[in-house]
């Protein structure tokens, strides 16, 4: 691993984990994909995690020293986490970060499907509105396997945000220039490698920093 990685980290990479990152997930997936035999089966039916993914959780901590990233990302993640535990994922960004530093992320943006909800004239468009937000379940999960999938996937969104609200959680949690992103528009080059295309799209992004 290039040691200048370890200023830059990433949290809830899921499959996207450049290895000019240090990147993290929280996904059981993980965890069991590196059990001898168990892992081998897991890789067999479907995708499997980088090789360099690291098991972490934001919200209880990343085995990190603080003050000691230059940069942070996440994508789509925040709006996987309850209000509170939102709150204590940014405090230990905050903590991540040296004097200086920028998080930057990307997650849906309320505000947009919530305007395209009320404006439309589609009779489907409450339809669209839950599936796109992913506040929605289709079909209740059933029985073991179905538990477990549900477990497993941690697809739920748990709390959506607009740029007026999520702003106003980053200030409270000691971040200043707080503004909305645009991909690969960071001052820092190093966010270029970790930032999907796909993942921007008609979505919200946001950038902010701790104080210098």
């Amino acid at each position: 691993m290039d040691p200048e990685s370890m200023f830059y980290v990433q949290y809830g990479c899921g499959l996207s984990a450049p290895e000019s990152w240090t990147n993290f997930d929280i996904s059981p997936t993980l965890r069991l994909q590196k059990v001898p035999l168990i892992g081998r089966a897991l890789t067999r039916k479907g995708p499997s995690f980088p090789k360099g993914v690291r098991y972490g959780d934001i919200v209880t901590g990343l085995p990190l020293s603080p003050g000691s990233c230059k940069g942070v990302y996440c994508s789509h993640v925040l709006e996987h986490l309850s209000l509170a535990d939102l709150r204590t994922a940014l405090r230990h960004t905050f903590e991540l970060l040296r004097p200086g530093g920028t998080f930057r992320m990307v997650l849906p943006d309320l505000e947009l499907l919530a305007r395209e909800y009320v404006e439309s004239n589609d009779p489907q468009a409450s339809m669209r509105f839950m599936r796109d937000s992913c506040l929605g379940h289709e079909r209740r999960a059933r029985g073991v396997e179905g538990l477990a999938r549900q477990w497993m996937g941690n697809a739920a969104h748990l709390w959506m945000w607009d740029f007026k609200s999520l702003s106003h959680e980053l200030r409270d949690a000691g971040f200043v220039d707080v503004r909305r992103a645009q991909l690969g528009d960071s001052a820092d080059p190093r966010f270029r490698d970790v930032e999907d295309p796909g993942r921007w799209n008609r979505n919200l992004g946001i950038e902010c920093k701790r104080p210098a």
